[in-house]
């Protein structure tokens, strides 16, 4: 008769319980992130997690890229004709429009010379490609295939062919996390094309609209006008378009219109975008601190009395005073105006 082995048990549980562990590891996540969000302490292995991961993503997009490679090789004949005769038309029609913007900018080039002005040189660019969108529906976020080896940097800024698309929240070796201007916690100081007058565009959760939340009632605002970038955040180059206002809505008896915007640029359906180092730049309206680029685009509900309280346009750190762009600037243009 064979004898089976008996099972022997601990008479007494060594180590601490089950729910003691989970605490344990509660509290050393909640410092871990205390410690990364105030110094940075695990920067260097988040990059080198990203290197990890790389491949992974770079897995995810390989049947888009083939399927866009056989679209591409497996195209008729009589397709490539008509896609060759209309970029002929277009390239014709553009070279046209380039000889009059030649003269232009010969002529601006002496009115330069004459008013002792130094020539404005072209922003550098490159093109990048959208490889991931965040899956939650509050954050508008991407990742693009472009990293720090490529010359990215926290803070730049990206666009279309149509217009400012976001700038890179954080640069990895070989990828980067974009937020796009439609990012409910991201604002970006505009003017307005048509006479210059200077508010905040701030993201609404919607890509296809904006919102611009600190315009006065009297502010000289219409439908149709052109919002193009002025340069004063410190990041976005002077001159980009970012969108075009479609209502104006005057509330009596509140102190600012509701004002919205459509975005030039295809939030939703660029894949490509162009990388920009800008050539000039003016320095930040407030000093940078050891604060990410994230913080300083975190946004808190407005007062009534400070409009622009906790508002921090793009890398501003959201524990300092904010400058306020919009509403004390655009109710002195209008006076003037109206005199």
């Amino acid at each position: 008769m064979e004898l089976r082995g008996t099972e022997t048990r601990p008479l007494l549980n060594r180590g601490p319980s089950l729910g003691v562990r989970a605490l344990l590891l509660c509290f050393l996540s909640v410092l871990l992130m205390v410690l990364d969000h105030q110094q940075g302490t695990l920067a260097n292995l988040r990059n080198g997690i990203s290197v990890a991961v790389y491949p992974v993503r770079f897995l995810v997009n390989l049947p888009f890229s083939v399927a866009r490679w056989a679209d591409d090789s497996l195209a008729s004949r009589d397709q490539l004709i008509n896609t060759n005769a209309t970029l002929q038309g277009q390239l014709l029609q553009q070279n046209a429009r380039l000889q009059k913007l030649a003269a232009l900018e010969a002529e601006n080039r002496s009115l330069r010379a004459m008013m002792q002005s130094s020539s404005e040189i072209a922003d550098e660019v490159k093109v990048t490609e959208i490889i991931s969108v965040a899956l939650d529906p509050f954050q508008h976020r991407v990742v693009i295939d472009k990293g720090t080896l490529e010359g990215a940097y926290q803070g730049q800024a990206l666009i279309d062919e149509q217009g400012v698309m976001g700038q890179i929240t954080r640069a990895e070796p070989f990828s980067s996390e974009a937020i796009l201007i439609s990012d409910p916690s991201h604002a970006i100081p505009v003017e307005i094309n048509r006479n210059g007058l200077r508010s905040i565009v701030v993201g609404s959760g919607e890509v296809e609209r904006l919102t611009l939340p600190f315009l006065p009632n009297n502010a000289d605002v219409e439908t149709g006008d052109l919002l193009v970038t002025s340069g004063l955040g410190g990041k976005f180059p002077a001159g980009y378009p970012v969108g075009i206002v479609e209502t104006v809505e005057v509330k009596p008896g509140e102190p600012f219109a509701l004002v919205m915007a459509r975005p030039t640029a295809a939030l939703n359906r660029s894949r490509r975008m162009l990388m920009i180092w800008p050539t000039e730049l003016p320095e930040p309206s407030l000093p940078e601190t050891e604060l990410g680029l994230e913080e300083g685009m975190i946004m808190t509900e407005p007062d009534a009395e400070s409009p622009e309280t906790g508002i921090v346009p793009e890398a501003v750190p959201a524990a300092e005073s904010p400058v306020q762009t919009g509403a004390d600037e655009a109710a002195p243009a209008t006076t003037e105006e109206s005199e």
